[in-house]
């Protein structure tokens, strides 16, 4: 019986009785007895260490199932394989969106056994226990007496619109300090997409360009900026992230006036 595992994490940074609980739904196509034990398995470690439970992530799953697939046929575990995509590529061909992703893979003749390797080496048992990842999915293949596993984490990265962002971003500007929104959409989502200076008419006293994985709080410079208590309007537009190599990430521009 041969025993092996691998890890792997890559991340973006960024500027900046009852119902079930979300770590106990998994997907109607998780089906082996393993894949749900790995998943409980997982999720209780994060529990007893006051870190919030793992949700499934359906896309993923599509992800892990290829590459386990793969690992089998080749009777041995890597994070990718010649021709194969490397993880984030293979993340988001299936469809995910996120701005952290990680991997583990083992192989060994039961999920009992993976799991226990995978939290007896530090960096798997980091994968697993950490905060940054909310999703995850799990697959296992068995060939030749062997059990093949992928578990893939991920931080996932609302697919919001544009206006959806900019009306996420002005919430937290009005939050942090009354001020006037400005209908001048177009000239700050131009800004958004230029390197520097500010398109429009209307010349900004200060203008901030930033990049997030998560709109659920303000660059320390803009907060500094608006409680300076200088700037009585503002104007915010989002833009495409491009050229992030697969991760999903918001560009946002806040453009501030007096």
């Amino acid at each position: 019986m041969r025993r092996r595992l691998a890890a792997s994490v890559l991340l973006v940074l960024c500027a900046g009785g009852g119902a079930a609980s979300p770590g106990q739904r998994v997907a109607a196509e998780t089906t082996t007895v393993g894949e749900q034990y790995l998943f409980a398995a997982a999720n209780a470690e994060r529990v007893q260490r006051g870190i919030p439970e793992l949700r499934w992530d359906a896309a993923l799953y599509r992800a892990a199932s290829l590459h386990a697939d793969a690992m089998a046929a080749h009777g041995t575990i890597s994070h990718q394989f010649s021709g194969e995509p490397e993880l984030t590529e293979r993340g988001a061909k299936a469809g995910a969106h996120f701005s952290v992703i990680s991997e583990n893979v083992a192989m060994a003749p039961n999920a009992v056994e993976i799991h226990d390797m995978w939290m007896k080496s530090p960096h798997h048992r980091d994968n697993i226990l950490d905060g940054a990842v909310n999703q995850v999915a799990i697959r296992v293949v068995r060939r030749n007496g062997e059990l093949f596993a992928v578990e893939d984490f991920d931080h996932v990265v609302a697919n919001l619109s544009l206006s959806e962002q900019e009306e996420q971003v002005a919430i937290l500007v009005q939050s942090a300090m009354p001020i006037e929104m400005l209908p001048w959409t177009e000239d700050a989502r131009r800004t958004c997409s230029m390197s520097n200076g500010y398109a429009g008419k209307h010349r900004p006293w200060f203008v901030i360009r930033f990049t997030a994985g998560e709109l659920d709080r303000l660059p320390d410079t803009l907060v500094d900026k608006l409680a300076s208590g200088r700037y009585r309007q503002a104007a915010v537009g989002a833009c495409p992230a491009n050229g992030r190599d697969n991760f999903s990430t918001y560009n946002v521009a806040v453009l501030l006036y007096p």
